[in-house]
């Protein structure tokens, strides 16, 4: 697997990141000793009931956040029943039951029959309320829960009690899964191979095993999903074992299986529910990579990496449709969740993750885990950057003063003796840096003459070809003006002309190199263009704007016929009065569409995917919008939210589309032009109406 060279850093930066959280390795230790104490106080309260109380899962583990909000699994089994695997053990007056394992029952799963007290032997034909025949008339437990009384609300979901109880002054609830079970002090027969397993990489030790092993299992009242007696058979729980394997985990193991959680949370559950990929699923996925992987691999500077594999392993089980639990690999845990449709669509979400390397981290809320590494991912701007940012705001001055001469020709602003003005050129500077910026701004102009010679060209009922194909030449020229702007116009042409390949290629491109996760962690290697490499070696200025600074995107009128159908309103957010209150000299931009490069990047991918029905990607291109809007400064961020409107609309969100109008409208309330898009939806939904008369 290719690891991208950013990996390190930001996988370090990653795991202060979760220290800001509950999993720092002090708090982690402390959590699972409190959990404990709980559990030994739970039981001496139980103790006139003669139950054993123990508590496994995330909780225990020490594997949740206050964002991830996981609930507490509470097991409990009687300790005057003995749980028998062979009849030699059975003592007198003890209340028995044998757990049978034969071709009857699938891998993972027991009945349980009956035992007489006075002598060791099964009972047959006996039934009672809790006790049923089988197939071959052994009277065995029946799996059906036993009503339990306690003042809580109580659901019941599969064999768990789901009891939810307010916290006390936080307004917030607490859910506790309650498992009634049976607890068999020998380790089953069908997880004996998990024992013996050669493990080259000694993980777990010898010493945990046998410690596991002296554990025994516990046995809960699940039936095998296709099994024709699932009413009385009762799944192997190794629970035990697995707490004990989880609390084996380094730091960085521990970080990794908790990030694996909030992925699955925020991305898979979102699409598939909550029963298709679970935190079990990635707990297994965890103890097989372990397992079979170097330890030296789960360091802290490769946590990234960690993950990909896990998620490249989970892409694996999913492609098999079999996910083997990790004490009995014959029981497949994928069965009748992973299949067909969810199948083929699971498997690519995790692809499409994999692909992401890592970005889609910066869109996890869960403790504000996403906002926090992208905070962490950028370094410190140093003095020579600041100076680089004056530069670029100055040529961005330049560029809006020569557009807002409508009536010039474009082509005279690419002659030689072309005169350009700007406070940054009156400053005393070296003729070079005078001439790049000219280059610089004579670039962006070829961007603009080629989005215009199309718009005319696509105007027209008869498609000019070799209209077209000069404009073409002006775009890709200008495609090199800086970082995003250039290459932006010249996706949106692809786009236009119905060539999405293309068009993803460019926008993967400009997201490579300007959306980067790590876009500023560069700055520590020297590979690519960076602020290490602007000082200490002597960079152009154009090749500091095209390779770090990317401009607004501006369409002018005259290119309406190039620009994307959600971004023409724009050209038209002020009429009537509101027109005759704008100040010639500062307002003339109002008559433009002009985009930040960023939303404009996201919203281009959108519909990229859009035409490409790639509806994985579509999300990921909407939550990436959504992101920039929330975190990021925008200087046109009412068009960016009016872009996120239409994305909305056209993926069939309405009332989220209205909102999002309505919020625009609220931030700028004239000169705006959600007003059109709040008109047709008000439209569409009369229409919706009559069409229901």
């Amino acid at each position: 697997m290719e690891v991208p060279d950013y990996y390190d850093v930001v996988s370090v930066r990653l795991m202060k990141v979760l220290d800001t959280t509950e999993l720092m390795e002090k708090i982690r230790w402390k959590r699972i000793e409190m959990w404990i104490q709980v559990e030994e106080l739970l039981t001496i309260a139980r103790f006139k009931d003669k139950e054993r109380v123990h508590i496994f899962g995330s909780q225990a583990e020490a594997t949740t956040t206050t964002g991830l909000r996981s609930d507490i699994d509470i097991v409990t089994h009687q300790i005057t029943i003995t749980v028998l695997d062979n009849l030699q053990y059975w003592e007198r007056d003890s209340i028995a039951i044998l757990m049978i394992m034969d071709d009857t029952t699938p891998p993972g799963y027991v009945k349980l029959q009956q035992v007489y007290d006075d002598i060791p032997v099964p009972i047959y034909n006996l039934q009672t309320d809790v006790i049923v025949l089988d197939m071959h008339g052994r009277s065995c437990v029946s799996n059906t829960p036993i009503p339990i009384n306690i003042r809580d609300h109580v659901e019941y979901h599969g064999p768990a009690f789901t009891v939810t109880d307010d916290v006390p002054e936080s307004g917030a609830s607490q859910s506790y899964d309650l498992v009634q079970s049976y607890r068999s002090h020998s380790w089953p027969t069908t997880a004996s191979e998990w024992i013996t397993r050669q493990r080259e990489h000694n993980w777990p030790s010898q010493e945990t095993i046998s410690i596991i092993q002296q554990s025994g299992a516990l046995l809960v009242p699940v039936g095998h999903k296709l099994s024709p007696e699932k009413h009385l058979e009762w799944r192997i729980s190794l629970s035990y074992g697995e707490k004990i394997l989880v609390w084996q985990f380094n730091s960085t193991q521990y970080k990794c299986y908790v990030v694996l959680k909030m992925i699955n949370k925020y991305l898979i559950k979102k699409r598939f529910g909550e029963n298709v990929l679970t935190s079990y699923h990635w707990k297994t996925c965890m103890f097989y990579m372990i397992e079979t992987t170097p330890s030296v691999i789960w360091q802290p500077q490769n946590l990234l990496r960690c993950i990909d594999l896990c998620l490249m392993k989970m892409c694996n089980w999913v492609e098999e449709c079999n996910c083997p639990n990790y004490f009995i690999p014959a029981e497949n845990m994928f069965l009748e969740k992973v299949n067909g449709h969810v199948q083929r669509s699971l498997s690519n979400m995790l692809h499409n993750l994999l692909r992401e390397k890592g970005r889609y981290l910066t869109m996890i809320p869960y403790d504000g885990i996403g906002q926090k590494l992208n905070i962490a991912c950028q370094s410190p701007i140093t003095q020579i950057n600041n100076e680089i940012n004056e530069i670029y705001q100055h040529i961005s001055l330049v560029i809006y003063m020569t557009l807002d001469n409508i009536n010039t020709n474009w082509f005279d602003l690419l002659r030689d003796d072309v005169q350009i003005t700007s406070p940054l050129l009156e400053r005393p500077s070296s003729h070079a840096v005078r001439e790049e910026i000219r280059t610089i701004l004579k670039r962006f102009y070829c961007s603009n003459i080629g989005s215009h010679l199309a718009s005319q060209c696509l105007k027209q009922q008869t498609i000019d070809q070799e209209g077209i194909d000069t404009a073409y030449e002006f775009l890709l020229l200008g495609s090199s003006s800086d970082v995003a702007s250039g290459k932006l116009k010249l996706a949106t042409f692809y786009l236009l002309q119905n060539n999405a390949l293309l068009a993803e290629n460019i926008l993967q491109n400009i997201e490579e190199n300007y959306t980067f996760l790590v876009s500023n962690v560069a700055a520590e290697r020297v590979k690519d263009y960076n602020i290490v490499r602007i000082v200490n070696e002597n960079i152009s200025t154009t090749d500091v704007v095209r390779y770090l600074f990317p401009f607004p995107v501006p369409y002018l009128p005259s290119e309406m016929y190039c620009t994307p159908r959600a971004l023409i309103p724009e050209m038209f957010r002020s009429t009537g009065s509101q027109h005759v209150s704008l100040n010639p000299d500062k307002d003339y931009w109002q008559a433009w569409a002009v985009v930040d490069p960023k939303i404009y990047l996201h919203f281009l991918q959108h519909q990229c995917y859009h035409q490409q029905n790639k509806m994985t990607h579509k999300i990921f291109a909407l939550s990436n919008m959504i992101w920039v809007i929330r975190h990021e400064q925008l200087k046109y961020k009412d068009t960016a939210l009016n872009l996120l409107a239409y994305c909305l609309k056209e993926d069939g969100f309405l009332v989220q589309s209205y909102a999002v109008l309505f919020k625009s409208m609220k931030l700028k309330n004239h000169h705006n032009a959600a007003k059109w898009q709040i008109a047709r939806l008000v439209n569409d939904a009369f229409k919706w109406l009559r069409g229901r008369h």
